[in-house]
């Protein structure tokens, strides 16, 4: 090997002794601090939707899109409805990181000391469900003698599926009949399934059905367009708002289901609970992003109730919302994101701060480096100044011609020792000085 390139190698390894402890330390720092922020989200996550063919799994499917794009797998777990998966959502063993929630599906009363829902965190408001009550215009001339109800308390006696249990049907109707002081046991409740429940209404035998779902649910569009099935007016709307906090009146404008056909007809008035998205409060903040950023690209756009941008919304009146959602809806899409892979834009925006930390503690502590590494270099030189002196004071007390063996045996190991070309002078005199003695030693 070459001399020059030897002496370049030997250079850096002295640099890589002298700087290695802190490049150790470093590294513990930035391993330490990845596994307290653990800034990489995990690559799965649980999404509890609703029935296969209502607008959760519609939507769902959607955000499961958006976030293969990103790298991360969301799981789509099939539920009932906004009941069951509040349910889901306070069993900490059942596996489902976030969820699709109803306004008002929650009947149980809740405290400050329930540790379930202290543990739930909202992302935001995403689209109106509103309440669709279909019923058949047959039921409404044999108990009404006309071919639409006014009232709700005008359904009493009726046969109505309020919905299956688990979904979030069932609640707010307990809630919206015992508003109108109409009781159940007047009526014949049922809670099928939604697929039977359409099929029972569409052959006569139930007179009303109950949904609470977006516009983009099947069945709601199929029973819109099915003629001697009739929709329910809420004309009471606004007062069912100021009655409950998580309703708001809607309008289906006339004619937005069928231009052509002018259907509906007229404005119809509707009720809203506004559907949400709740997860864990230890859900990952990446994924928290991720899932604002996929709500306001399949929710941001205009529908049949709401204007372009209206949703999704940091309104919610139900559960504090999530840190990283505020923090996205008040500064949209981070800015490193618009331009590097998600991964690495998420590892930068949460590691940054670390990072500024540890070059802050390590620039002082780097001062010591290069005094180390000059150290560890005139090492190799001063440490035969120690038997050079030893051999010059044995001068007279020991015979010259060992002394002189001793003073080549120095000479030669000398000439074998490597230092960078900075350092060379000391080299040279370390050379002159052994001469030096040697001359003395041969003095008469």
């Amino acid at each position: 090997m070459p001399k020059v390139i030897r002496q370049t190698l030997l250079s850096l390894r002295d640099m890589a002794v002298a700087a290695g402890p802190f490049v150790l330390l470093a590294f513990a720092l930035l391993a330490g601090a990845y596994w307290v922020l653990q800034p990489a989200p995990p690559k799965r996550v649980v999404l509890a939707t609703g029935l296969a063919q209502g607008a959760y799994a519609e939507f769902g499917a959607r955000y499961a899109t958006f976030l293969r794009q990103h790298g991360i797998t969301v799981e789509l777990r099939a539920t009932q409805g906004a009941a069951e998966n509040l349910a889901l959502l306070r069993d900490a063993d059942s596996g489902v990181d976030i969820a699709f929630l109803q306004g008002g599906a929650d009947t149980r009363r809740r405290s400050t000391d329930n540790d379930a829902d202290e543990e739930l965190v909202s992302l935001g408001s995403v689209f109106f469900e509103p309440v669709w009550l279909f019923y058949r215009q047959a039921s409404a001339e044999r108990t009404a003698k006309q071919p639409a109800i006014a009232r709700l308390a005008d359904i009493a006696g009726w046969t109505l599926n309020v919905g299956a249990p688990g979904s979030g049907a069932p609640p707010l109707m307990e809630r919206l009949l015992e508003a109108n002081r109409i009781d159940p046991a007047a009526m014949h409740l049922q809670q099928l399934p939604q697929t039977p429940a359409v099929v029972d209404l569409l052959e006569g035998r139930i007179d009303a059905i109950v949904l609470a779902s977006a516009p983009e649910s099947l069945m709601v569009q199929m029973l819109l367009a099915t003629p001697g099935i009739r929709l329910f007016d809420f004309t009471q709307a606004e007062a069912y708002a100021r009655r409950f906090p998580f309703l708001t009146p809607v309008v289906l404008p006339r004619g937005v289901v069928d231009l052509a056909q002018d259907q509906p007809p007229a404005d119809v008035h509707l009720i809203a609970p506004t559907a949400t998205l709740v997860a864990r409060k230890h859900l990952h903040p990446a994924l928290v992003q991720l899932f604002v950023q996929a709500a306001q690209q399949v929710h941001g756009g205009p529908g049949w109730f709401q204007r372009r941008g209206d949703f999704p919304n940091a309104n919610d009146n139900e559960r504090p919302l999530a840190a990283e959602a505020q923090r996205v809806y008040r500064s949209g899409t981070p800015w490193l994101q618009r331009y590097l892979p998600f991964w690495l834009a998420n590892l930068i925006d949460r590691m940054w701060v670390v990072l500024l930390s540890i070059i802050a503690i390590l620039i002082p502590l780097s001062r010591i480096v290069p005094p180390l590494y000059e150290l560890r270099v005139r090492s190799r030189i001063f440490r035969w100044y120690g038997r050079l002196r030893a051999v010059e004071d044995a001068q007279g007390e020991r015979p010259t011609a060992e002394l002189l063996g001793e003073l080549d045996d120095i000479e030669s190991r000398v000439g074998r020792t490597t230092v960078p070309l900075s350092y060379a002078d000391e080299l040279y005199a370390l050379r002159s000085h052994i001469q030096l003695v040697r001359r003395r030693l041969q003095e008469p």
